[in-house]
């Protein structure tokens, strides 16, 4: 076996731990920019776009291949614990964005201007874009806002350079005034809105939309009459691309599920089925093994401490004698 096969060899039988993590793994997938997301949309190949809220979610996102990622404000709800989107901050948000940057090589991320980051004013608007791309690492930002948003969205694009993804129909931010979490665009009128906004915002320098809760034939029509690609979430099988929050379609979200969302996983009980698990060896003592979960002294060593902690503290250590000559390999 040559030197390097060596080395390998070692390197993947090192034992690891959080404080002590592998390496990224290396996917290869191709870096998807924005050009890449027009080709799939002038390709008429589906775009597929995942939230992530975090380093672990962002990797599996890697792994996955996918083309978009979206650090929502959702994890407002589904991260942090409350009642709806408008309580998560800026300073939050970037935070989140700032993990997921870390674990993302190939998907284009997207994230969220949270709820009073941009509606006073353009300047206000711009200045958040800004930090959320420099501090947030963000590559794009997304406004949930009509066509009364669209010179906001002109400042951004066109006036900072930074591009924006769109985001109409249902929009959790203004919920209330929307009267809950309902489904826009029923009506002829509530229809003919969505679709005019959706034109003011292309206008407006969006390179991208999202649609929200909104009938199937309505995010047709937009799709139809836009010149950008679509994504929907709760918007029927006609627009450019998908999108669902990650932790509802595993099963990590505990108070709703969307009509919209397919379970693909259930990992909410499974989690909770192993922590149960894991108390349950506490109790009875069956965790953890000596010799599988423990790290050893040499010999030599192990025998010198026990005669010290006899000797000056009076009493004597279990039996976890090690095997002659047998030391831990644990880096630490």
């Amino acid at each position: 076996m040559s030197r390097s096969m060596l080395i390998s060899s070692a390197a993947k039988q090192m034992r690891m731990y959080s404080a002590r993590p592998a390496a990224r793994d290396a996917t290869g997938h191709p870096k998807v920019t924005i050009q890449t997301i027009k080709r799939l949309y002038a390709e008429q190949k589906p775009i597929a776009l995942m939230t992530a809220y975090d380093y672990p979610t962002a990797v599996a996102c890697e792994r996955a291949g996918i083309d978009m990622v979206l650090v929502g404000d959702s994890l407002a709800m589904v991260a942090l614990g409350h009642d709806d989107t408008s309580q998560v901050t800026m300073d939050e948000m970037i935070h989140h964005s700032k993990a997921v940057s870390r674990g993302l090589h190939s998907p284009f991320i997207v994230t969220d201007l949270p709820f009073g980051s941009y509606q006073s004013d353009e300047r206000t608007a711009v200045e958040n874009a800004v930090r959320m791309v420099k501090e947030g690492r963000a590559e794009a930002v997304k406004l949930e806002t009509g066509r009364r948003g669209a010179a906001k969205i002109d400042a951004i694009v066109n006036g900072a350079g930074i591009p924006v993804v769109g985001h109409i129909g249902l929009t959790p931010q203004t919920a209330v005034a929307l009267g809950g979490f309902r489904v826009q665009g029923k009506s002829l009128a509530s229809a003919q809105s969505l679709v005019d906004d959706a034109l003011a915002l292309q206008e407006a320098g969006c390179f991208a939309m999202v649609l929200e809760a909104m009938p199937s034939l309505v995010a047709e029509t937009i799709t139809r009459v836009l010149r950008v690609p679509t994504i929907g979430i709760g918007a029927g099988p006609a627009t450019s691309g998908q999108a669902l929050v990650l932790s509802d379609m595993v099963g990590m979200f505990d108070r709703f599920t969307p009509k919209f969302c397919q379970s693909f996983s259930d990992l909410g009980p499974r989690m909770a089925d192993a922590v149960g698990a894991f108390k349950k060896d506490v109790r009875r003592g069956t965790f953890p093994v000596e010799g599988v979960h423990t790290y050893a002294m040499p010999a030599a060593a192990e025998e010198r401490w026990r005669a010290y902690v006899q000797q000056q503290l009076g009493f004597e250590l279990g039996g976890h004698k090690s095997e002659k000559g047998v030391a831990s390999t644990a880096q630490v």
